[in-house]
């Protein structure tokens, strides 16, 4: 604590001492331009540029199958055979761009079921499916 000589009553300085705390932004400021040019990346790597191509977009809808609870599958509304839909399946995943096909079941039907489905879906090489449900209230 510094104490003050020209007053003459010898109690303590209510200054702050600033000394200390230059030094220390001193410091930290040379340490902060030392290490500064060590934090850029020391291997140049060429990164690819972004291209923004509009393709024409060609708006399909989605495929939709439905499953009943006794195992019945419907395409879009239409019954279909397990062979059936296999046949549509192959044909669906030769086109570019794949449309999506979206999978709706009864809330009773067996999982077993719905996974056979999905299973044949995706070993005919469908790359975007997904689930229709009601949404949560």
């Amino acid at each position: 604590m510094a104490f003050s000589s020209n007053s003459g009553g010898g109690g303590p300085m209510a200054d702050i001492n600033v000394t200390p705390l230059v030094d220390v932004m001193l410091v930290l400021l040379i340490i902060f331009m030392i290490t500064a040019p060590l934090m850029s990346h020391k291997v140049k790597v060429e990164l690819p540029q972004a291209t923004l191509e509009e393709k024409p977009e060609i708006d399909q809808p989605p495929i939709t199958l439905a499953v009943t609870a006794d195992g019945q599958v419907y395409w879009n509304d239409e019954a279909v055979t397990r062979d059936l839909l296999d046949a549509r399946l192959a044909v669906l995943a030769q086109r570019t761009p794949q449309p999506q096909v979206d999978i709706r079941s009864d809330n009773i039907t067996r999982y077993s079921v719905i996974h056979e489905v999905v299973t044949n879906v995706r070993r005919a090489g469908i790359r975007k499916v997904g689930f229709v449900s009601t949404p949560e209230r």
